[in-house]
């Protein structure tokens, strides 16, 4: 059977996800990382009137003139109130103090001299000098927010700024991690002969908690169909997607295939990616399901190339598609019949960012992916010489 591309196994993943339609509504100080699940417009024009950029003195700018005094008729602090500008007067105002009806500029209080109630220009100045207008930030009527977008500290402190306490959010979604393999030790307990700790469970985890999703650690499983059966029946009927690592080769102890098989359907199997061949995509008793690899280079970049723009999507996000940037080999490499994801540090050096790739990149050293702080794609058959231009995703990008 022929191996699915890469960019074969996310057009049929991404093609089958639905939009979400939980919602919920929660408060300002509770939507940090939520997915807004509907467009939000300014019921508010920011900042809501003129007002001055600087401290200084509000003017009317056909009035000064370099050295003719001019009398300081009012005083007008940020938040205060202001009576119109009498003509042939200046209003002393602060920064963030409105501009007064009749003002059309401010002069800074560095191109001025003054005492008491009179200052002298040493400048001229135009009309809107240092004057910040109405709706300069955001207009009244504009969409400030869109559905699918995940709430970052600027946009909460934007949606403050035009009066919003709470939120409309989609809910997150729960998904139900579960490790695979007579082999696994949880730590810190002993470990026998042929036993290995269970380092995925902590990966998956860390990576979904990331996303600002909900996990269900259902564990570990042993290798034994009915076992399997049973704890994945358990996981559909709790969470919204199932995610596995390990058990979806095809060796005599690898049940997950067989048992997705018989709970549901297998749409994706087998992959032209390198970690991570084994890959699996399906669903059981209607419920999403990855099985990923076993060997923890693999779970963690199959995650991140496919299972977290999918899960970005169903959670309602916008614009999940992973960024890539070129880099500078400093490295030779000859690709082989798959795409693969090499663990590099990229570092910058003048004007270039520079690639060096871990010596070891077997798909079991998980010591490459903590050096790394990106990965770099390099296509089937590609051929990298030492300084040609290769894409390469931060990790902590993603």
């Amino acid at each position: 059977m022929a191996l699915m591309s890469v960019q074969e196994a996310k057009q049929a993943l991404l093609s089958g996800v639905s939009a979400p339609k939980r919602i919920e509504t929660v408060g300002l100080n509770e939507a940090l990382g939520r997915t807004l699940a509907q467009d939000i417009v300014s019921q508010h024009a920011v900042p809501p009137a003129d007002n001055s950029a600087m401290d200084g003195f509000a003017v009317r700018a056909m009035e000064i003139v370099p050295g003719k005094p001019l009398p300081i008729s009012q005083v007008v602090a940020a938040g205060g109130v202001a009576s119109p500008l009498a003509e042939q007067t200046v209003a002393r105002i602060f920064t963030g103090g409105q501009l007064p009806e009749g003002a059309d500029a401010v002069l800074i209080q560095e191109d001025a001299t003054w005492e008491d109630d009179q200052v002298w220009p040493k400048v001229r100045v135009q009309a809107n000098d240092n004057v910040r207008p109405k709706g300069q930030d955001i207009a009244f009527g504009s969409r400030v927010a869109c559905r699918g977008q995940r709430l970052r500290p600027a946009d909460l402190s934007l949606l403050a700024s035009v009066g919003l306490a709470e939120l409309p959010v989609f809910k997150p979604l729960r998904v139900a991690i579960l490790s695979t393999g007579d082999e696994l030790v949880e730590p810190p307990n002993r470990l026998d002969v042929g036993q290995i700790y269970n380092s995925n469970r902590y990966a998956l985890q860390g990576l979904l908690t990331q996303m600002g999703l909900q996990t269900m650690d259902l564990g570990i499983v042993r290798d034994d169909l009915e076992a399997t059966i049973q704890l994945l029946r358990e996981a559909a009927s709790q969470a919204d997607v199932i995610i596995s690592s390990g058990g979806v080769s095809v060796g005599d102890r690898d049940f997950i295939k067989t048992a997705i098989e018989q709970l549901g359907e297998l749409s994706v199997w087998k992959l032209a990616i390198k970690p991570g061949k084994p890959m699996a995509f399906g669903h059981v008793l209607g419920v999403p399901f990855f099985g990923l690899p076993g060997n923890p280079v693999s779970t963690f970049v199959t995650f991140l190339v496919l299972a977290k723009p999918y899960l970005e999507q169903l959670q309602g996000r916008i614009n999940s598609e992973v960024i890539t940037w070129p880099g500078v080999s400093t490295f030779s490499f000859q690709a082989g019949n798959r795409q693969e994801y090499l663990r590099v540090r990229a570092q910058r050096q003048g004007g270039d960012v520079l690639l060096t790739r871990f010596e070891q990149q077997g798909s079991g050293v998980m010591s490459s992916l903590s050096w790394a702080n990106a990965l770099a794609v390099v296509e089937p058959q590609q051929q990298i010489q030492s300084g040609d231009l290769v894409p390469y995703l931060f990790l902590d990008s993603v």
